[in-house]
């Protein structure tokens, strides 16, 4: 009888080890093996909180006026305007310029969320996996990459609504006025809506990007039971 228990007692001990190793590999947990539709739910979940937060950051007060990641510039192709202005003596007219570039931008933002969602959403995942197990912004990158020139066409008429509440041009016209009547210089007029659109969903993009990092970095990000579930090997 003795031999019979302890030989029953090492079974039980065997079984609870199988037990755990097997949970271990499952990620710790007892839920069912994920498929490929609950992580492509999951992905756009996390896409989908990462918007609103992004959003309401980028939306704030200097939101992408103080952010040197998010900071809109001077546009490019007119630098050498900006360079004779601010030697004429006119930088803090270059200065209100490119603060009101970037607060039409954080105008913009407040009217991005629904219209990023919708790209979200509509968006052909085929194969969420490989964005599981790619970098930590894999599904950003995926996000830019299948929707930006249908996000752009929808986000645009946003931007221009708020380059024309926070006057934008009134800044721009009378620099480029002043600009284009010196003498043999290249005459500037930049698109500033197709450039502030640009400029403001790569802006945004930048911030989804590093909420969908913090969600799968950090457990406390994964704000519910899907995101934890399809996030929990991320760890």
């Amino acid at each position: 009888m003795k031999h019979l228990f302890f030989f029953l007692v090492i079974i039980g001990l065997n079984s609870c080890t199988l037990l755990n190793h097997i949970n271990t590999t499952a990620g710790g947990t007892n839920t069912t093996v994920l498929t490929n539709q609950e992580v492509i739910r999951g992905l756009k979940e996390a896409l989908t909180v990462g918007t609103n937060n992004s959003t309401a950051m980028a939306a704030t007060t200097d939101g992408f006026l103080k952010n040197p990641q998010l900071f809109i510039p001077w546009p490019a192709e007119a630098l050498a305007m900006k360079e004779k202005l601010i030697q004429l003596g006119f930088q803090n007219k270059v200065n209100e310029f490119e603060t009101s570039l970037n607060r039409a931008a954080e105008e913009a933002a407040k009217e991005a969320a629904p219209i990023f969602i919708d790209a979200i959403t509509t968006m052909n995942v085929t194969d969420g996996f490989t964005i599981l197990r790619g970098n930590d912004t894999a599904a950003t990158h995926y996000l830019r990459e299948k929707t930006y020139t249908p996000l752009k066409t929808k986000f645009s008429p946003k931007v221009k609504a708020a380059i024309d509440k926070v006057n934008v041009t009134a800044y721009w016209t009378p620099l480029a006025n002043l600009y284009n009547a010196i003498p043999a210089v290249k005459k500037v007029n930049p698109d500033l809506n197709e450039y502030v659109t640009n400029k403001a969903i790569n802006g945004l993009m930048i911030l989804i990007g590093k909420e969908e990092t913090k969600i799968r970095t950090n457990v406390n990000a994964r704000v519910t039971d899907l995101l934890k579930k399809v996030f929990a090997k991320q760890s």
